[in-house]
């Protein structure tokens, strides 16, 4: 299988029509004057794909996706197809570079004193993706993950992928042509864009500015949460990043109506603001001199860094293309030989690793385990708060002299009565059994896939 050296490139942009393609350094561009950042390498290569070190406790790891599958012995078995050098759980985390993981811990400690961490998203890919960001200005990534916190909280962004419904999806995308269409060479969700087949009168007349918006988030949830997972496990490696195509054929300034920048710049501050980090690349291609005009004043929006990732390219654009993806994920009407006949045409399908009934079965598994492990983590936490207020309680009392005890408990506020031990005590039984609970019903959900699993290895003759 053709694996594909990752290389850094310069700081270089490619334009032009096809015939002699021109350059453009981005240090004397005046576009990138007193915002110069530093350009990082793909953000997968701050994962070093190792097995875990052995001697690391076991009581301090988290349960492998492994050690969830020992019954029944074939799934365990099936597995081995991921490589057997590689865990599912390494394939999926990645092992973190010493040097990033400092980092992170500092900032994560920064987050905890000042009262940031919420117990959701603080996760070692996300604060890395923030301080990427700000090129690890602690501050800068400080200021602006609490204000991604701030946007999840307002936007409702947790509820969007159970609660929200965008019915209006296949007209959407008739007026509209986007999606996801396989993976490049190293792995990674291609995303498509025809951009000059786009209808923006038809578009509002289908959705509303705010509901495409909404359904923008949510393709970016699915993203994070499920495409770049599925992907990890395809390509055995740890996958962070898309690949993207922008097909600009015909568009020129005309094309920037009032409701084309409205949406441009909604969606462009999301992605930058939000979701940042996760664009390894970005090919624009059928550029013509009409696309031209209108890129001298669409990238004054963008910053040197994702300049670096966009390539602008005229209509012989196909070579390299398929440097980084092979023909056979590139659809037709990009030079490839991917029709999708049965999906209505490639940017219907939503082709790609996330839609295999195995990979789905595993990641489901995987966070089921990931469920299991941080309850046990939120229980054990709970009681011995509930038991060390008792025990530290009763241990200062015995260091005080009889005179200073009775003192001491004539003086003593009421909060600290053994009623009110008792109280807390109560209170954490009550939490522990509804965590037990959870349990339960976490342990059902695995034993379900477990079944599924092994009925269709049965059937696949493993």
């Amino acid at each position: 299988m053709f694996r594909p050296k990752e290389t850094y490139r310069d700081i270089i942009i490619s334009r032009g029509s096809g015939e002699g393609e021109e350059t453009l350094d981005l240090k004397s561009s005046q576009f990138t004057e007193g915002r110069e950042k530093t350009i990082h390498p793909p953000i997968e290569s701050h994962w070093r794909l190792r097995f875990p070190e052995e001697n690391k406790p076991a009581s301090l790891r988290k349960p492998g996706i492994k050690s969830m599958l020992n019954y029944p012995l074939r799934i365990r078995d099936s597995l081995k197809k991921l490589g057997k050098s590689k865990s599912l759980r390494v394939v999926l985390e990645g092992v973190h570079d010493p040097k990033d993981e400092k980092l992170i811990d500092s900032f994560r400690e920064l987050l905890f004193v000042e009262g940031h961490l919420t117990g959701k998203h603080n996760d070692y890919h996300t604060l890395l993706r923030f301080l990427r960001m700000r090129d690890f200005d602690f501050s800068k990534a400080k200021d602006t993950y609490v204000n991604y916190l701030k946007w999840r909280e307002e936007y409702g962004v947790d509820a969007i992928p159970k609660e929200f419904k965008f019915e209006e999806y296949a007209e959407v995308k008739k007026c509209y042509p986007h999606g996801y269409h396989g993976v490049d060479r190293y792995g990674r969700p291609i995303y498509i864009e025809r951009i000059g087949m786009a209808d923006i009168n038809s578009l509002v007349q289908a959705t509303t500015i705010e509901r495409f918006v909404k359904y923008h988030v949510s393709e970016q949830e699915k993203t994070l949460n499920l495409r770049f997972p599925a992907c990890s496990i395809a390509a055995k490696r740890h996958i962070a990043s898309t690949t993207s195509i922008l097909d600009v054929k015909g568009v020129g300034m005309s094309n920037f109506s009032k409701p084309a920048r409205c949406l441009f710049m909604e969606i462009l501050k999301i992605d930058s603001n939000y979701y940042p980090e996760t664009l390894n690349r970005l090919f624009i291609v059928n550029a013509g001199n009409g696309f031209r005009m209108l890129w001298k004043a669409l990238r004054a929006f963008l910053d040197a860094r994702t300049l670096a990732k966009i390539h602008v390219l005229g209509c012989n654009y196909l070579s390299s293309l398929l440097e980084v993806i092979d023909q056979s994920n590139l659809p037709s009407f990009l030079g490839g030989n991917c029709t999708c006949s049965d999906y209505g045409g490639c940017l219907f399908s939503d082709k790609g690793p996330w839609q295999n009934p195995e990979i789905a079965e595993m990641l489901q598994l995987t966070s089921i385990t990931e469920e299991i492990y941080n309850t046990e983590s939120n229980r054990g936490v709970a009681s011995e708060e509930a038991m060390g207020t008792g025990q530290n309680e009763d241990s200062g009392d015995a260091s005080l002299t009889r005179e200073e005890h009775r003192e001491h408990e004539d003086t003593k506020d009421a909060g600290k009565t053994e009623a009110q031990k008792i109280q807390a005590l109560e209170r954490a039984l009550v939490d522990t059994n509804k965590e037990i609970q959870a349990l339960k019903t976490a342990l059902d959900s695995t034993k379900a896939v477990l079944e599924r699993l092994e009925q269709q290895i049965k059937a696949l003759g493993v």
